[in-house]
């Protein structure tokens, strides 16, 4: 009989739990007058990062996916749940089970909601979204009264606040402005509702109007992910704060080819892989490459920053990510491991990938109903 063989070095994401909690910690520190939604939508809904989460002070948990609710309902989280893209309205019935609140701008899928809580017996929350210039989702502001209006009248539908979303598909920054016309709807709703409303001021990207003082008084909460979890201010990706950890995630891969080539192609040149144009880059004579196991079915190369800084990223495909390491001294070799720093995207992509090991450190592992390591 043959030995077993060894399996083989493959591409591993290390995540440090306790720089996750530290970075909800310090920024809820900043802001103790407002609720920190943490969204675990990046790690896949990781049960062990949602923990971390709610360890440093998340008052409540988002996610896009109910597949991923559903982890984190199965793992014990007892915080509030968010599911942060609408859903259809055949999926109802998982939304009032899976979700405590759901973001929402269409009538019928709120009608699907409340006919779903009736069977559930039970009253689903939710926030009712409000374009404000980034067009992805939300109601125009002169609609929202009547939306209000007809939600009210639901006996199984509860309408927990309003709600807005910035940055994500036109790059609009939150302000003073746009937030402070959320805030006045708000006090219209509350006015038609006689009660009071959470207001949901944005994403990540509404941290450096929060940390530099001008958030309009009556937000009361922001959903945030990448800020917690790469530390960096995603207007700029620009470390958000000194105190904030960046390297609460560390994506490493084995080299697999270290070779001295050419560094700009010869010969006919036509699409690659994805049929784009390739890169044409700067002729800097020979220089040595290393050639790493980590392909784009798991981390984009625009998201990926070398730990070492002699260490530069040229491209990728499917499944090789081509580095210039010439000046890495001593010089590399084949097996040896290069360590990068992912962000947001690369972060998704490892965590969606079946071929990235993952890793976590500095505090307890969620474990599964199942009994496996979530």
């Amino acid at each position: 009989m043959s030995a077993a063989v060894p399996p083989l070095p493959v591409a591993r994401i290390n995540i440090h739990l306790d720089h996750i909690e530290e970075n909800v910690r310090t920024l809820a520190s900043r802001a103790p007058g407002l609720s920190v939604v943490g969204v675990t939508k990046s790690a896949c809904g990781d049960p062990s990062i949602a923990q971390a989460m709610v360890r440093g002070g998340a008052r409540a948990l988002a996610d896009s996916r109910l597949a991923n609710l559903a982890g984190l309902r199965a793992a014990g989280i007892t915080v509030p749940l968010w599911l942060l893209r609408a859903p259809a309205p055949a999926q109802a019935g998982d939304v009032v089970r899976l979700a405590d609140v759901s973001l929402e701008s269409e009538l019928v899928t709120i009608r699907a909601l409340d006919a779903a809580a009736r069977v559930q017996g039970v009253v689903h929350d939710v926030v009712c979204m409000v374009e404000l210039g980034d067009l992805r989702e939300g109601l125009m502001p002169e609609d929202v009264p009547a939306l209000v209006d007809q939600v009210a009248a639901l006996d199984h539908v509860r309408v927990a606040g309003l709600g807005t979303n910035l940055s994500c598909y036109g790059g609009i920054v939150p302000d003073r402005e746009n937030l402070g016309r959320l805030v006045e709807l708000a006090a219209a709703v509350e006015a038609r509702l006689g009660r009071q409303i959470l207001v949901s001021g944005g994403n990540s990207s509404t941290w450096p109007l929060v940390l530099a003082g001008g958030l309009p008084a009556g937000i009361t909460s922001v959903r945030s992910g990448e800020s917690i979890l790469q530390g960096v201010d995603t207007i700029t990706r620009e470390p958000l704060l000194p105190e904030l950890h960046l390297d609460a995630f560390v994506l490493r891969a084995p080299i697999i080819e270290c070779i001295v080539k050419p560094s700009r192609p010869t010969g006919e040149r036509a699409q690659d892989a994805y049929g784009g144009e390739p890169p044409m880059p700067e002729d800097r004579g020979l220089r040595r490459r290393a050639l790493v196991a980590l392909g784009r079915q798991d981390a984009s190369a625009d998201f990926l920053t070398p730990v070492d800084p002699r260490v530069e990223v040229l491209g990728m495909s499917s499944d090789h990510l081509v580095t210039d390491v010439e000046d890495v001294r001593p010089a590399p070799r084949v097996g040896d491991f290069v360590e990068f720093i992912p962000g947001f995207a690369s972060v998704l992509q490892a965590f969606t990938s079946q071929y990235v090991e993952k890793e976590f450190t500095g505090g307890p592992v969620a474990v599964s109903a199942t009994g496996d390591n979530a």
